[in-house]
């Protein structure tokens, strides 16, 4: 699974910051692997140099294995709840795509499909 993280200019953020956030992505969608063949994440700081509440902004875009690509949003005081509230809401979404791709009788149709 490839991870990609994307920020922009006027957000400050650590490269360590960036590597927790790459490390838990890996580990939290390790179950997906099969599924999931990348996941880009977006950090954005909606209002830029002003405050405000909940302008601290995390898309995380996931993409499957022969099917549309899935993304989620999630917007908080601070980027680290912004990440967290992002990441949970991913896998809360490909939990109900992936069970609802698969038969009831245990074929898992992302067997078939061609990496």
């Amino acid at each position: 699974m490839l991870i990609q993280v994307n920020t922009v200019k006027n957000l400050e953020t650590t490269p360590s910051f960036l590597s927790k956030v790459e490390d838990d992505l890996r580990e939290t969608l390790a179950r997906f692997g099969t599924y999931v063949t990348r996941v880009e994440v977006h950090l954005h700081d909606v209002n830029a140099d002003k405050s405000g509440a909940a302008d601290k902004q995390c898309v995380l875009e996931a993409r499957l294995s022969g099917r549309d690509p899935v993304a989620v949003t999630h917007a908080a005081d601070r980027l680290e709840t912004a990440w967290v509230g992002a990441r949970d809401k991913l896998v809360r979404l490909l939990t109900r795509v992936v069970d609802k791709h698969r038969h009831p009788k245990g074929h898992d149709p992302f067997d078939a499909l061609p990496a």
